[in-house]
């Protein structure tokens, strides 16, 4: 996707960052949301990938905390403030939350792409970080990655090509 000289990829219900020159990629993002904040002065941006909304569905005995967005989204701030960002200067940028099927009757629970959008755009909420911009919703897959240097998040969806917001 992009000419970068390295990529860090980030897998499903996991977290990392990357400083410039490196960019930051995750693929496979259906209803899951793909969460990057960053701080274009000091060129640093971390990426979630988002799965479920709330770890409060948490079923296993340890808890995956970059599987849900009230849990990954306060830990990839305090990584992002722990590796030199300025709490007042981040970001957000999102894609994905895809509804991947079709159900009908329509139930919540088979609503986790919109529920998976809604709870990300609270939680960056409460934590006082601005989302630029968002390509969310539809039906189709989509792969990220973002350069910290030109803030650019390129989207590729299934079908659809390229864009970049």
């Amino acid at each position: 996707m992009l000419l970068a000289k390295e990529i860090v990829k980030v897998g499903i219900a996991d977290l990392n960052i990357a400083k410039y020159p490196y960019s930051i990629r995750t693929s496979g993002l259906g209803s899951c949301v793909g969460v990057v904040i960053y701080d274009e002065i000091s060129k640093i941006a971390g990426l979630a990938h988002v799965m479920l909304p709330e770890s409060s569905i948490n079923n296993s005995a340890t808890l995956n905390e970059a599987k849900f967005a009230d849990t990954a989204l306060k830990k990839l701030k305090n990584l992002l403030i722990q590796s030199g960002c300025s709490s007042y200067r981040l970001k957000a940028k999102i894609a994905g939350g895809a509804q991947m099927f079709s159900f009908s009757p329509q139930s919540d629970v088979m609503r986790i792409g919109p529920r998976n959008v809604e709870a990300v755009k609270e939680e960056l909420s409460s934590l006082n970080i601005p989302i630029i911009s968002e390509d969310v919703g539809g039906n189709k897959g989509r792969t990220i990655e973002f350069d910290p240097d030109t803030t650019l998040l390129h989207i590729r969806t299934v079908n659809q090509g390229m864009t970049s917001i």
